[in-house]
Protein backbone atom coordinates (compact mmCIF):
# COMPACT_ATOMS: atom_id res chain seq x y z
CA UNK A 1 0.00 0.00 0.00
CA UNK A 2 2.90 2.12 0.99
CA UNK A 3 3.86 1.94 -2.53
CA UNK A 4 0.94 3.16 -4.26
CA UNK A 5 0.38 6.44 -6.28
CA UNK A 6 -2.24 9.67 -4.85
CA UNK A 7 -5.62 9.26 -5.88
CA UNK A 8 -6.61 12.18 -8.57
CA UNK A 9 -10.13 13.13 -7.68
CA UNK A 10 -11.19 15.92 -10.42
CA UNK A 11 -13.77 17.88 -10.63
CA UNK A 12 -17.21 15.51 -11.55
CA UNK A 13 -15.51 13.49 -8.68
CA UNK A 14 -15.70 15.70 -6.47
CA UNK A 15 -19.27 17.15 -7.05
CA UNK A 16 -20.54 14.06 -7.21
CA UNK A 17 -20.32 13.70 -3.05
CA UNK A 18 -20.36 17.33 -2.26
CA UNK A 19 -23.75 17.32 0.24
CA UNK A 20 -24.49 19.80 2.89
CA UNK A 21 -24.60 17.66 5.27
CA UNK A 22 -21.07 16.34 4.70
CA UNK A 23 -19.59 19.98 3.97
CA UNK A 24 -21.65 21.91 6.78
CA UNK A 25 -20.32 18.94 9.24
CA UNK A 26 -16.52 19.16 8.53
CA UNK A 27 -16.40 22.77 8.07
CA UNK A 28 -17.89 22.93 12.20
CA UNK A 29 -15.45 20.55 12.79
CA UNK A 30 -12.56 22.94 11.79
CA UNK A 31 -14.41 26.01 13.55
CA UNK A 32 -13.98 24.21 17.13
CA UNK A 33 -10.33 22.48 16.83
CA UNK A 34 -9.02 26.24 15.79
CA UNK A 35 -10.53 27.66 19.33
CA UNK A 36 -8.11 27.22 21.66
CA UNK A 37 -9.93 26.47 24.55
CA UNK A 38 -10.46 24.67 28.02
CA UNK A 39 -13.43 23.10 27.45
CA UNK A 40 -13.75 19.53 26.56
CA UNK A 41 -13.46 19.35 23.31
CA UNK A 42 -9.96 17.62 22.32
CA UNK A 43 -9.76 18.52 18.68
CA UNK A 44 -7.12 20.94 17.84
CA UNK A 45 -5.56 22.16 14.69
CA UNK A 46 -2.06 23.55 13.56
CA UNK A 47 -3.00 26.45 10.47
CA UNK A 48 0.56 28.07 9.63
CA UNK A 49 -0.84 31.66 7.79
CA UNK A 50 -1.33 31.24 3.84
CA UNK A 51 1.99 31.87 1.84
CA UNK A 52 2.55 33.58 -1.09
CA UNK A 53 4.78 33.03 -3.95
CA UNK A 54 5.03 35.20 -7.03
CA UNK A 55 5.42 33.61 -10.09
CA UNK A 56 7.64 35.55 -12.60
CA UNK A 57 9.73 39.02 -12.43
CA UNK A 58 6.44 41.16 -14.20
CA UNK A 59 3.57 39.43 -10.98
CA UNK A 60 1.87 37.91 -13.62
CA UNK A 61 0.78 35.11 -11.59
CA UNK A 62 0.38 34.09 -7.71
CA UNK A 63 1.02 30.99 -5.97
CA UNK A 64 -0.92 30.16 -2.57
CA UNK A 65 0.06 27.65 0.02
CA UNK A 66 -2.60 27.05 2.73
CA UNK A 67 -1.23 24.29 5.18
CA UNK A 68 -3.13 22.74 7.86
CA UNK A 69 -3.45 19.71 10.42
CA UNK A 70 -6.17 18.81 12.25
CA UNK A 71 -6.00 16.24 15.04
CA UNK A 72 -8.65 14.31 17.14
CA UNK A 73 -11.60 15.22 15.35
CA UNK A 74 -14.83 13.22 14.02
CA UNK A 75 -13.04 11.30 11.44
CA UNK A 76 -9.52 11.21 13.49
CA UNK A 77 -6.42 13.13 12.12
CA UNK A 78 -6.19 15.41 8.87
CA UNK A 79 -2.92 16.23 6.99
CA UNK A 80 -3.35 18.46 3.92
CA UNK A 81 -2.23 21.45 1.72
CA UNK A 82 -4.36 23.70 -0.32
CA UNK A 83 -2.53 24.90 -3.31
CA UNK A 84 -4.37 28.52 -5.35
CA UNK A 85 -2.94 29.84 -8.33
CA UNK A 86 -4.00 33.13 -9.95
CA UNK A 87 -2.49 34.01 -13.43
CA UNK A 88 -4.87 37.34 -14.33
CA UNK A 89 -3.72 36.64 -17.90
CA UNK A 90 -5.24 33.18 -18.84
CA UNK A 91 -8.50 35.03 -19.99
CA UNK A 92 -6.94 36.36 -22.69
CA UNK A 93 -5.46 33.49 -24.08
CA UNK A 94 -6.19 30.94 -26.67
CA UNK A 95 -8.33 28.95 -25.88
CA UNK A 96 -9.07 31.21 -22.67
CA UNK A 97 -8.58 29.69 -19.01
CA UNK A 98 -9.75 29.92 -15.75
CA UNK A 99 -7.71 32.24 -13.67
CA UNK A 100 -7.76 30.38 -10.81
CA UNK A 101 -6.91 26.75 -10.32
CA UNK A 102 -7.45 25.50 -6.93
CA UNK A 103 -6.39 21.78 -5.63
CA UNK A 104 -5.97 19.94 -2.15
CA UNK A 105 -3.38 17.36 -1.21
CA UNK A 106 -4.13 14.69 1.31
CA UNK A 107 -1.61 12.96 3.08
CA UNK A 108 -1.55 10.19 5.27
CA UNK A 109 -0.88 11.81 9.04
CA UNK A 110 1.27 8.97 10.29
CA UNK A 111 3.22 8.47 7.28
CA UNK A 112 3.27 11.60 5.33
CA UNK A 113 2.63 9.66 2.05
CA UNK A 114 0.55 11.85 -0.22
CA UNK A 115 -2.68 9.93 -0.93
CA UNK A 116 -4.58 11.72 -2.88
CA UNK A 117 -4.75 15.18 -5.17
CA UNK A 118 -8.37 16.96 -5.42
CA UNK A 119 -9.63 19.69 -7.19
CA UNK A 120 -10.54 22.18 -4.81
CA UNK A 121 -12.57 24.90 -6.81
CA UNK A 122 -15.89 23.62 -5.75
CA UNK A 123 -14.61 22.10 -2.77
CA UNK A 124 -13.49 25.86 -1.72
CA UNK A 125 -16.77 27.33 -2.94
CA UNK A 126 -18.88 24.68 -0.81
CA UNK A 127 -16.86 25.47 2.43
CA UNK A 128 -17.41 28.83 2.25
CA UNK A 129 -21.18 28.88 1.80
CA UNK A 130 -21.03 26.18 4.76
CA UNK A 131 -19.36 28.82 6.87
CA UNK A 132 -22.25 31.16 6.21
CA UNK A 133 -24.70 28.19 7.03
CA UNK A 134 -22.77 27.52 10.67
CA UNK A 135 -22.97 30.70 11.36
CA UNK A 136 -26.23 31.73 10.82
CA UNK A 137 -27.35 28.05 13.01
CA UNK A 138 -25.36 29.57 15.83
CA UNK A 139 -25.23 33.51 15.08
CA UNK A 140 -28.67 33.79 14.80
CA UNK A 141 -30.80 30.88 15.62
CA UNK A 142 -29.52 29.82 18.41
CA UNK A 143 -30.34 32.64 20.29
CA UNK A 144 -34.26 31.83 19.86
CA UNK A 145 -33.57 28.25 21.81
CA UNK A 146 -32.15 24.87 20.75
CA UNK A 147 -34.00 23.53 16.87
CA UNK A 148 -35.09 26.71 16.29
CA UNK A 149 -32.81 26.54 13.17
CA UNK A 150 -35.83 23.81 11.89
CA UNK A 151 -38.32 25.79 13.22
CA UNK A 152 -38.20 29.25 12.80
CA UNK A 153 -39.40 30.71 9.32
CA UNK A 154 -36.93 33.60 7.91
CA UNK A 155 -36.19 36.25 5.28
CA UNK A 156 -33.01 36.42 3.41
CA UNK A 157 -31.04 38.95 1.62
CA UNK A 158 -28.68 37.67 -0.92
CA UNK A 159 -26.38 41.09 -2.06
CA UNK A 160 -24.56 39.85 -4.95
CA UNK A 161 -25.65 37.22 -7.22
CA UNK A 162 -21.92 35.63 -8.22
CA UNK A 163 -20.75 32.16 -7.49
CA UNK A 164 -20.96 32.85 -3.91
CA UNK A 165 -23.97 34.51 -4.02
CA UNK A 166 -25.49 31.63 -6.10
CA UNK A 167 -24.69 28.95 -4.18
CA UNK A 168 -25.67 30.95 -0.79
CA UNK A 169 -29.18 31.33 -2.02
CA UNK A 170 -29.86 28.11 -2.71
CA UNK A 171 -27.98 26.80 0.35
CA UNK A 172 -30.18 29.05 2.42
CA UNK A 173 -33.51 28.00 0.71
CA UNK A 174 -32.03 24.27 1.17
CA UNK A 175 -31.28 24.36 4.68
CA UNK A 176 -33.30 26.18 6.57
CA UNK A 177 -37.43 27.69 6.35
CA UNK A 178 -36.97 31.07 3.95
CA UNK A 179 -39.97 31.97 3.60
CA UNK A 180 -38.82 35.16 1.39
CA UNK A 181 -35.54 35.46 -0.06
CA UNK A 182 -34.49 39.00 -1.94
CA UNK A 183 -31.52 39.37 -4.04
CA UNK A 184 -29.83 41.97 -5.29
CA UNK A 185 -26.86 42.32 -7.98
CA UNK A 186 -25.52 45.44 -9.65
CA UNK A 187 -26.13 43.59 -13.09
CA UNK A 188 -30.08 42.98 -12.49
CA UNK A 189 -29.76 40.50 -15.19
CA UNK A 190 -27.74 38.27 -13.53
CA UNK A 191 -30.37 38.11 -10.24
CA UNK A 192 -33.08 37.86 -12.73
CA UNK A 193 -31.58 34.35 -13.83
CA UNK A 194 -31.03 32.99 -10.64
CA UNK A 195 -34.27 34.05 -9.07
CA UNK A 196 -35.68 32.13 -12.25
CA UNK A 197 -33.66 28.96 -11.09
CA UNK A 198 -34.68 29.02 -7.28
CA UNK A 199 -38.27 29.77 -8.10
CA UNK A 200 -38.24 26.26 -10.12
CA UNK A 201 -36.49 24.48 -7.71
CA UNK A 202 -38.44 26.00 -4.11
CA UNK A 203 -41.82 26.32 -4.31
CA UNK A 204 -41.98 27.17 -0.53
CA UNK A 205 -39.89 30.57 -1.02
CA UNK A 206 -41.05 33.65 -2.31
CA UNK A 207 -38.42 35.25 -4.59
CA UNK A 208 -37.88 38.69 -5.50
CA UNK A 209 -35.26 40.91 -7.17
CA UNK A 210 -34.62 43.96 -5.19
CA UNK A 211 -33.35 47.38 -7.19
CA UNK A 212 -31.07 48.03 -4.46
CA UNK A 213 -29.16 46.75 -2.02
CA UNK A 214 -31.08 48.95 0.79
CA UNK A 215 -34.63 47.61 -0.53
CA UNK A 216 -33.07 44.21 -0.24
CA UNK A 217 -32.03 43.99 3.61
CA UNK A 218 -34.90 46.10 4.94
CA UNK A 219 -36.94 43.07 6.14
CA UNK A 220 -34.50 40.59 6.28
CA UNK A 221 -33.20 38.51 9.26
CA UNK A 222 -30.19 36.91 7.78
CA UNK A 223 -28.10 38.98 4.95
CA UNK A 224 -25.46 37.33 2.70
CA UNK A 225 -22.93 39.55 1.31
CA UNK A 226 -20.72 38.75 -1.44
CA UNK A 227 -19.24 41.40 -3.68
CA UNK A 228 -15.65 43.09 -4.27
CA UNK A 229 -17.58 46.26 -3.14
CA UNK A 230 -14.78 49.36 -2.36
CA UNK A 231 -17.45 51.31 -0.82
CA UNK A 232 -19.75 50.55 1.64
CA UNK A 233 -23.24 48.71 -0.03
CA UNK A 234 -25.39 48.59 2.92
CA UNK A 235 -25.39 51.22 6.08
CA UNK A 236 -27.06 50.73 9.60
CA UNK A 237 -30.06 52.66 8.36
CA UNK A 238 -30.78 49.71 5.77
CA UNK A 239 -31.24 47.18 8.60
CA UNK A 240 -34.64 46.10 9.99
CA UNK A 241 -35.81 47.41 13.20
CA UNK A 242 -36.85 44.27 15.31
CA UNK A 243 -36.39 42.71 18.88
CA UNK A 244 -35.55 39.51 16.51
CA UNK A 245 -32.40 41.29 15.54
CA UNK A 246 -30.34 40.89 12.07
CA UNK A 247 -27.45 38.46 11.89
CA UNK A 248 -25.03 38.94 8.49
CA UNK A 249 -22.40 36.76 6.63
CA UNK A 250 -19.79 39.17 5.56
CA UNK A 251 -18.25 37.22 2.63
CA UNK A 252 -16.84 39.70 0.25
CA UNK A 253 -13.29 39.48 -1.35
CA UNK A 254 -12.46 42.99 -2.06
CA UNK A 255 -9.28 44.50 -1.87
CA UNK A 256 -10.48 45.23 2.36
CA UNK A 257 -12.42 42.29 3.30
CA UNK A 258 -14.76 44.29 5.56
CA UNK A 259 -15.62 47.61 2.87
CA UNK A 260 -19.24 45.88 1.66
CA UNK A 261 -20.49 47.23 5.12
CA UNK A 262 -20.81 50.75 6.82
CA UNK A 263 -18.71 51.53 9.57
CA UNK A 264 -21.91 52.71 11.45
CA UNK A 265 -23.14 48.59 10.85
CA UNK A 266 -19.73 47.92 12.77
CA UNK A 267 -19.95 50.04 15.89
CA UNK A 268 -23.25 48.36 16.81
CA UNK A 269 -22.80 44.80 15.72
CA UNK A 270 -21.13 41.82 17.34
CA UNK A 271 -18.32 40.82 15.11
CA UNK A 272 -17.56 37.48 15.29
CA UNK A 273 -14.57 34.99 12.81
CA UNK A 274 -13.16 31.65 11.68
CA UNK A 275 -9.99 31.99 13.95
CA UNK A 276 -8.12 35.10 15.66
CA UNK A 277 -5.07 34.70 13.68
CA UNK A 278 -6.42 35.34 10.29
CA UNK A 279 -8.15 38.63 11.07
CA UNK A 280 -5.09 39.93 12.79
CA UNK A 281 -3.11 39.94 9.32
CA UNK A 282 -6.50 39.98 6.94
CA UNK A 283 -8.79 42.67 8.91
CA UNK A 284 -6.59 45.64 9.95
CA UNK A 285 -8.44 48.33 10.35
CA UNK A 286 -11.73 46.83 11.32
CA UNK A 287 -13.83 49.50 12.93
CA UNK A 288 -14.98 47.45 15.51
CA UNK A 289 -13.77 44.84 17.93
CA UNK A 290 -14.16 41.41 17.65
CA UNK A 291 -16.10 39.50 20.23
CA UNK A 292 -14.86 36.28 19.48
CA UNK A 293 -14.28 32.92 17.05
CA UNK A 294 -17.45 31.17 15.97
CA UNK A 295 -16.04 27.68 17.12
CA UNK A 296 -16.08 29.28 20.90
CA UNK A 297 -19.58 30.16 20.17
CA UNK A 298 -20.48 26.33 19.03
CA UNK A 299 -18.38 24.93 21.97
CA UNK A 300 -19.50 26.97 25.10
CA UNK A 301 -23.05 28.40 23.68
CA UNK A 302 -22.29 32.31 24.52
CA UNK A 303 -24.87 33.33 21.37
CA UNK A 304 -25.57 36.46 20.84
CA UNK A 305 -28.95 38.76 22.62
CA UNK A 306 -32.08 38.34 20.58
CA UNK A 307 -32.42 41.69 19.51
CA UNK A 308 -28.53 42.24 18.71
CA UNK A 309 -26.61 42.54 15.32
CA UNK A 310 -23.96 39.53 15.06
CA UNK A 311 -21.72 39.24 11.83
CA UNK A 312 -19.83 36.68 10.89
CA UNK A 313 -16.64 38.05 9.16
CA UNK A 314 -15.56 34.86 6.80
CA UNK A 315 -12.37 34.94 5.60
CA UNK A 316 -11.49 31.12 4.96
CA UNK A 317 -9.32 28.52 6.76
CA UNK A 318 -7.12 25.83 5.57
CA UNK A 319 -8.35 23.58 8.17
CA UNK A 320 -11.94 23.96 6.50
CA UNK A 321 -10.13 22.93 3.74
CA UNK A 322 -8.52 19.83 5.07
CA UNK A 323 -11.76 18.79 6.90
CA UNK A 324 -13.90 19.14 4.29
CA UNK A 325 -11.50 17.02 1.59
CA UNK A 326 -11.11 14.47 4.04
CA UNK A 327 -14.60 13.97 4.25
CA UNK A 328 -15.05 13.52 0.58
CA UNK A 329 -12.07 11.02 0.17
CA UNK A 330 -14.15 8.74 2.42
CA UNK A 331 -17.03 9.12 0.95
CA UNK A 332 -15.73 8.41 -2.13
CA UNK A 333 -13.93 5.18 -0.47
CA UNK A 334 -17.20 4.09 1.35
CA UNK A 335 -18.85 4.20 -1.93
CA UNK A 336 -16.24 2.51 -3.91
Amino acid sequence: MSGNPPVYYDAEAVRRFLTWPLVTEAVESALKAIVKTTSSSSSYAIQPKRSFTACGKEGAGILLTMPAFVGDYSLGSTLACKLVTSFSGNNQRNPPLPSIHAHVLLFDHQTGRLSAIMEGTDLTTWRTVAASLVATKYLYFRRFGLHSEREMPINVAIVGCGVQGQLHAAAFCANFRVQQLRLYNRTEARAQELARELVARFSNTQIIVSPSAREACQEADVICIATYAKEPLIYRKDLKQSHRGVHINAVGAGEVHFSELSPDIYQHSKVYVDCYANAESELVGLPAEITAELGSVILEGNYPGSADISIFQSMGMASEDACVAQALQEAILASA
